[in-house]
């Protein structure tokens, strides 16, 4: 009973992962709405083609059972239904192509004129962030270090192990770019929430744009394996506080 308590009151609406949590956290952009639609979608097709699969084995085993059918008989070919299982799982593939295409083109369109430039640079324990569009000499750079807070060091209310010392703040409904680049090693700037994950490479700059369509606070983890040990408390996390 606390199990299935547990995984009700999980789904729910959330900016950070939870324990015992189905499915994906709330979309806070129009990407991440887009992901979980297509994710919907074809989980339809999945639940049809079960459903189907799942109809003719049992069909089979009971019709074709030696008690049933003891004399089975042969067929070497069926034109029929050699062109039905060609034609519907094509079509099928159509379905999920088009919309799935559609999503991956807009996720590589790169606003031509943001509002706001952001630059994260990926470190080993940590992030730099710079907003660049405020950089007018060294002395007056926008730009700070974002340290997880370790595990010992956390307060009441906190999540473990996503929450950090400097949070990126940025506006809500605003066109964002940014850019991602590494200083040692392969990291990786996540947000499940925006629907952003982009590689951070060493001598290379990627980049992403993001449209936060609501207020909050949104957590994000380095999700790339990296050739070194790693600390005790884990990788560098993203937090970012949207007003």
């Amino acid at each position: 009973m606390i199990l299935i308590e547990r995984l009700f009151l999980t789904i729910a609406l959330s900016d950070a992962a939870e324990p015992w949590q189905l499915g994906s956290q709330d979309a806070a952009t129009p990407m991440m709405q887009g992901i979980m639609d297509l994710h919907h979608d074809i989980f339809f097709f999945l639940i049809l083609i079960l459903v189907f699969v799942s109809w003719m084995l049992v069909r089979a085993l009971w019709h074709f059972h030696y008690q049933t059918n003891p004399i089975p008989q042969r067929i070497v070919h069926g034109t029929t239904i050699e062109i039905l299982w060609t034609i519907f799982p094509s079509i099928i593939l159509m379905f999920i192509a088009i919309p799935s295409f559609a999503l991956l083109y807009s996720m590589d369109e790169v606003v031509v004129d943001p509002a706001i430039t952001i630059k994260a640079i990926g470190h080993q324990w940590y992030r730099t962030y710079e907003y660049s569009d405020y950089n007018s000499s060294d002395e007056q750079s926008l730009t700070f270090d974002s340290y997880m807070i370790p595990e010992d060091d956390s307060e009441l209310g906190q999540s473990r192990l996503l929450e950090v010392d400097n949070r990126v703040v940025v506006p809500a409904k605003t066109y964002i770019r940014i850019i991602i680049t590494s200083a040692d090693v392969l990291h990786s700037w996540a947000v499940p929430s925006l629907g952003v994950k982009c590689d951070a490479v060493p001598g290379r700059s990627n980049q992403t744009s993001i449209l936060v369509q609501r207020e909050g606070v949104y957590y994000g983890q380095c999700s790339e394996i990296q050739a070194v040990p790693r600390k005790e408390y884990g990788s560098w996390v993203s937090n970012l506080l949207i007003a």
